[in-house]
């Protein structure tokens, strides 16, 4: 009567805690989240090679829609399949890419499961985000000092991200690189110089990354070439 949640990473099956490579070569159930029926899933791609020939490997599709009376529907039957293999008494996992609390298909799960199936323990191991995997592999920090940091969806409503832009000394910007472009027109107007440091990235960790650090000056007008949703965007006010 307990399952557990393991964030995968970034993408490189070697950035996986020890915690979860254990669970991972355990398991008897493996849930594993997709955006279509015939997409693979990249949080089973990430830790296939773990995965004993003999667990069981079940998908569930969360589609990519911001209509939440569909998504909601998703939610509550993905969530009471999970619930029943749980309750078989099999090892049960649900894996995510990244970590589990941030922007992430289990806070939908973790809330359905707190409220209808009160009985299934829950145990959430953290997971490398892509932040921090790119910071490492761009060579910046993040934020220093008194440094404010703030962590925005950027294929949201711009004229919201505008006021959190205001107020931050660095953005990161998650998902969907093909917003990247209209980011980057805005960032002029809220203060930040030609000389701000901007790095972008797609496919982090992975052998189809794409890593670029430029300034300001050196992007605006341009196509950048970041065009897929896992995508990842840092901007800096101060070049340091």
């Amino acid at each position: 009567m307990k399952l557990f949640c393991v964030g995968c990473g970034p993408g490189d099956p070697e950035l996986l805690t020890i915690r979860a490579l254990n669970l991972i070569k355990e398991a008897d159930v493996i849930f594993v989240p997709t955006s279509k029926s015939d997409k693979p899933s990249i949080a089973l791609s990430i830790v296939a090679k773990y995965i004993n020939k003999t667990t069981k490997i079940i998908h569930l599709v969360f589609p990519m829609v911001k209509d939440k009376n569909s998504l909601k529907e998703y939610w509550e039957k993905n969530t009471a399949e999970i619930s029943r293999m749980v309750k078989t008494g099999k090892k049960t996992l649900y894996l995510t890419v990244g970590d589990p609390s941030l922007y992430s298909t289990w806070i939908y799960i973790h809330r359905e499961l707190k409220k209808n199936y009160k009985d299934i323990e829950i145990e959430i191991i953290p997971g490398i985000t892509s932040i921090f995997a790119f910071a490492a592999e761009s060579k910046i920090s993040l934020v220093e000092g008194n440094e404010h940091l703030s962590i925005v969806p950027a294929c949201y409503d711009l004229n919201k991200v505008k006021n959190t832009v205001k107020a931050s000394d660095t953005i990161v910007f998650l998902k969907d690189g093909r917003y990247f472009d209209n980011v980057i027109e805005m960032l002029s107007d809220t203060g930040f110089s030609e000389e701000s440091q901007i790095a972008i990235a797609q496919d982090v960790s992975t052998n189809e990354n794409i890593l670029e650090i430029k300034h300001l000056k050196d992007l605006k007008g341009k196509k950048q070439p970041t065009q897929k949703y896992f995508s990842i965007m840092v901007v800096k006010r101060n070049d340091r």
